[in-house]
């Protein structure tokens, strides 16, 4: 059994991030970057006005002031407008400030009388115009390689005129569960089963990693059904096997996968929930990265001639109660997809939080204790024991507790948000 800081370090350690990919704009939200990008145009690109109202020399705008108005310069192409002293344009929000204009006089604060404004209160310089680059400079580094692309991100790349992203490789996963006692949700129970739920959570945190999950499949404990689902499996970077890696006689999983020539690296970690966890590699063959055209199918395997790239599918046996399953995707799955896709922060969000009970770890492993944080104060939620998934659905953080480390109410600590 090695410890779980061991386990992460040998994880990542043999992960490397997939070849990248150009995709459609639309199509990168929480995609992570492959490379960094600049401004290619200042924001904005132009004085503008930002509000509707009339474009005027500031050092003359004084209450009283009587101003002619000589042309009207709406959002859109620039009329070439000239303010001279005594004149005005009328302006809308957006549109480029007119020559010899310098403030914006907003229309709430005018008198309009025929061709002719009143201003009724004073305007200076630099008043309600936008300033080319104020917002953002040229060459101004606006997005980070391995940094998460978000909504506001696009609005930015956009805005420079992008039309795709070179983003982090995609990650495919398949899913096997293994069991007798494990029923399909729909189907009918007989006594001593249940229904088989890991999958429908690992589903869910595979997505919310951006990951695609390519297979799910189950498969009761028979040493040839699960080789042949795992050989299957092996052509994609990720395979989750779900339950049967203990060491009882109907956890078959490493024998099954050693029966494929599967290199195991780690089996037992000091983590609670979650010991019987399993990490390892199966070799397979696919298309070198030159072969992959751009867009949605650049994973996909071309046809003859194609260069062919030694790889490795990786295998996480994670064990079969859900929570232990839910902590170790989370401490050592989750990491290895977010590098896979070529990300720089591979870590859960940390918040310090105020501690609402006392808690202690008098075990010989660390502890994930399952909470809820609100408003800055966390609490355990429900029954702490591996296989409790009602506290386990109500949970949105985790508190990592050292072996021997013990915490009073009112304490302040660190917790990991997983609101998933």
């Amino acid at each position: 059994m090695i410890s779980e800081e061991e386990a992460r370090a040998k994880i990542l350690g043999a992960v490397r991030p997939l070849p990248p990919r150009k995709l459609s704009i639309l199509e990168v939200q929480d995609c992570f970057a492959a490379q960094d990008y600049s401004a290619r145009l200042p924001l904005p690109n132009f004085d503008n006005s930002a509000m509707d109202g009339y474009a005027v020399i500031g050092s003359e705008a004084k209450t009283g002031k009587r101003l002619r108005v000589i042309g009207e310069q709406p959002a859109g192409a620039d009329r070439q407008l000239r303010v001279s002293a005594g004149e005005t344009v009328r302006i809308f929000t957006g549109a480029p400030i007119p020559s010899g204009a310098d403030a914006v006089v907003m229309q709430e604060d005018v008198t309009r009388d025929g061709d002719e404004i009143v201003l009724n209160t004073d305007a200076d310089p630099g008043e309600f115009v936008r300033r080319r680059g104020c917002d953002l400079g040229e060459g101004q580094k606006i997005l980070s390689a391995g940094e998460r692309i978000r909504a506001a991100t696009l609005g930015l790349l956009a805005s420079q005129g992008l039309d795709e992203v070179l983003v982090g490789g995609e990650v495919r996963a398949a899913i096997i569960s293994s069991g007798d006692e494990l029923v399909k949700p729909g189907e009918e129970l007989d006594a001593g089963q249940i229904y088989e739920s890991n999958s429908a959570l690992l589903f869910g945190l595979l997505q919310r990693c951006r990951a695609t999950v390519a297979s799910t499949e189950h498969c009761g404990d028979n040493l040839d059904s699960l080789g042949k689902a795992f050989q299957s499996a092996a052509g994609n970077e990720i395979l989750i096997v779900s339950g049967g890696v203990s060491v009882g006689e109907h956890d078959l999983v490493q024998a099954a996968l050693k029966s494929l020539g599967a290199k195991i690296d780690i089996w037992r970690v000091a983590i609670k929930p979650g010991k019987p966890f399993l990490f390892g590699s199966i070799k397979k063959s696919r298309p070198s990265p030159q072969s992959y055209p751009s867009g949605r199918g650049s994973r996909e395997a071309a046809g003859e001639g194609n260069l062919l790239k030694e790889s490795s599918c990786f295998v996480f046996g994670l064990p079969g109660n859900p929570v232990s399953a839910f902590v170790t995707f989370l401490q050592f799955v989750r990491p290895a997809i977010l590098k896979l896709m070529g990300a720089a922060d591979l870590d859960l969000s940390k918040v310090p939080a105020t501690l609402a009970v006392d808690l202690k770890n008098d075990g010989d492993r660390v502890h994930y204790f399952r909470g809820r944080l609100e408003h800055g104060s966390f609490a355990p939620v429900g029954r702490q024991e591996s296989h409790a998934l009602f506290g386990l659905s109500r949970s949105n953080a985790l508190l990592r507790v050292a072996v021997g480390q013990s915490f009073q109410g009112g304490d302040l600590v660190e917790v990991e948000l997983c609101d998933f």
